[in-house]
């Protein structure tokens, strides 16, 4: 394999869509953080400054369950952002996300001053992953907007106080839609050990980005706490999958056990056979059959 230009294997760059590199790179330099948002919403007025307000990481936050590593910034309007990656999806993480977007809005006001003050509370989510497949046209888009506008008449808002900008990085990488610059992000995000691909990215804040991934991966302890923070999401993944899973399971034993009832009762019903044989059928104690036997008069009825 080739080495990339700073003599670093390719496959020994970190990746950038790990929460503790991401918030290394783009957390700890205003200007790249400020850049991003710009080429993520290409739409949306330009910011022109930026003050980052969560700069450092708590070590424990790195091994905390359900703790995403966001960066919180403000621009010169005083408008707030809320940037975070997500590489696995959680069943409750819309909910998350827009409880930290009303949080961001609430905590503004101090007591008696005007709600006319309220700057905007935005949210940029980067999903590595296909979050809106349900129809084609979902499946063909990969950049998202939400705000807070009639469902009548879209064009009737109130107002951009609350905002939610999606990216769906594997969906608008296979598309391949969007501005150049939207475009040079995904590759980044998504081909980020593809020396070729990066090579041809002009865009100088990407490369500046790539520099930084490279200076981190160099860097042995930030290599060990960006291992640390991948063994910690993958513990909780695991963690996550064994509750679904003990929850499937204990739903299939609570059918198998309603499916036996139903065939003790139906065979209580027959009157034909006593209550030791229908035991030995269906599997069920002796107690359970008489419990049946029981309930026979008001079956009938």
């Amino acid at each position: 394999m080739n080495p990339d230009m700073s003599g670093m294997l390719a496959d020994d760059l970190l990746d950038p869509k790990n929460d503790y590199v991401f918030k290394r790179v783009f957390g700890e330099d205003p200007e790249l953080l400020l850049c991003l948002i710009n080429d993520l919403r290409p739409d949306s007025p330009e910011v022109r400054a930026l003050e980052i307000l969560n700069p450092g990481i708590n070590a424990e936050e790195l091994r905390g369950k359900y703790i995403v590593l966001d960066v919180l910034a403000r621009d010169e309007a005083g408008h707030g952002y809320n940037i975070e990656i997500q590489v696995r999806r959680y069943g409750a993480w819309h909910q998350r996300g827009l409880y930290y977007l009303a949080r961001m809005l609430g905590q503004q006001l101090a007591q008696g001053e005007d709600y006319g003050t309220l700057r905007a509370a935005v949210g940029i989510h980067l999903l590595d992953f296909d979050l809106f497949t349900a129809t084609p046209a979902q499946c063909a888009q990969a950049v998202w907007r939400f705000e807070m506008r009639d469902a009548l008449q879209p064009h009737i808002t109130l107002g951009n106080l609350l905002q939610l900008s999606l990216i769906e990085l594997k969906k608008a990488d296979r598309l391949k839609l969007g501005s150049d610059s939207l475009t040079a992000r995904v590759t980044f995000f998504e081909h980020w050990r593809e020396e070729k691909r990066m090579s041809e990215i002009e865009h100088a804040p990407i490369r500046e980005a790539m520099s930084r991934v490279r200076r981190l991966s160099a860097d042995e302890e930030a290599r060990r706490l960006a291992f640390v923070r991948e063994r910690a999401l993958r513990d909780e993944m695991s963690l996550l999958q064994e509750a679904r899973d003990k929850g499937l399971e204990e739903g299939r034993e609570a059918g198998r056990l309603q499916a036996r009832r139903a065939s003790a009762l139906e065979m209580v019903l027959d009157g034909h056979l006593d209550d030791a044989t229908i035991a030995r059928y269906s599997g069920l104690s002796l107690e359970e059959i008489s419990s049946l036997r029981q309930m026979q008069p008001l079956s009938q009825h």
